[in-house]
């Protein structure tokens, strides 16, 4: 690159020594579009450059872990625990599905919207999700979104915090 740019730079020079100043000129600009263009990358290189280097957005820290809808949920060694929910950076880990972030709309440190495709006992769908944690860290809700959703939100307590009283219901399951 060093090179090119000297050699620019002495056309530059040589042009400004020639009788023409319209030559000189042209010799210039030209020598300026060619310094120009290796200076520059192309446009499918930055683009390829941003493709290879995505920024991976994960569920928030505070949601991450381990939660019940009942505290036999987080206690069961039968695994027979339907109602547990085991969030980790990028899925939602249910009974018989799992859930795989895969677009992410709204996003605070103890909040997630997102979608989420899921694949269980032979099918594959996707389902919009609200995840809420509770400041204290001890509750999570979460509300599916959508056709088919479940029409009230589930409300889990934090596994290794399982001292809270729990509105538990149906299996959790999306």
């Amino acid at each position: 690159m060093i090179r090119t740019l000297a050699a620019g730079l002495a056309l530059l020079a040589l042009a400004a020594c020639g009788s023409g100043q319209d030559a000189a000129e042209e010799n210039a600009q030209e020598a300026e579009a060619e310094l120009e263009a290796q200076l520059t990358p192309a446009a499918d290189e930055t683009a390829q450059a941003d493709e290879e280097t995505p920024v991976e957005v994960t569920i928030p820290k505070s949601i991450q872990g381990r939660w019940g809808l009942v505290e036999a949920d987080c206690t069961s060694t039968a695994g027979d625990a339907k109602g547990l929910l085991t969030i980790t950076p990028t899925r939602l880990e249910f009974y018989e599905s799992v859930g795989k972030l895969t677009d992410v709309t709204e996003l605070a440190p103890n909040h997630l919207r997102a979608l989420f495709s899921f694949t269980g006992e032979g099918l594959e769908w996707q389902r919009e999700q609200v995840l809420n944690a509770s400041e204290d860290g001890k509750t999570l809700t979460r509300r599916e979104m959508g056709d088919g959703a479940a029409p009230k939100p589930f409300r889990y307590i934090q596994c290794s915090k399982a001292e809270v009283t729990s509105e538990g219901g149906d299996s959790g399951e999306s």
